[in-house]
């Protein structure tokens, strides 16, 4: 008997499961890493970050919006 195809077989299901998982963690805290991305650009641009609703929401206000308030 040929056990190699098992083996792949096995491979390809675990790489499977990887990629699940993969993605579903980078769907739930993908809102959580854009906002830490956007806070870190603000301060780099010096804008103020303002947090949104939702998670992946939130944006920099420039001085030129401060002004208009």
């Amino acid at each position: 008997m040929n056990k190699n195809g098992q083996a792949l077989v096995e491979y390809i299901l675990i790489i499977a499961l990887i990629s699940v998982i993969a993605i579903a963690l980078v769907n739930y805290f993908g809102g959580y890493l854009k906002d830490a991305i956007t806070k870190t650009s603000c301060s780099l641009v010096d804008e103020e970050y303002v947090k949104g609703d939702k998670p992946g929401e939130g944006y920099c206000r420039g001085e030129e919006e401060n002004d208009s308030e």
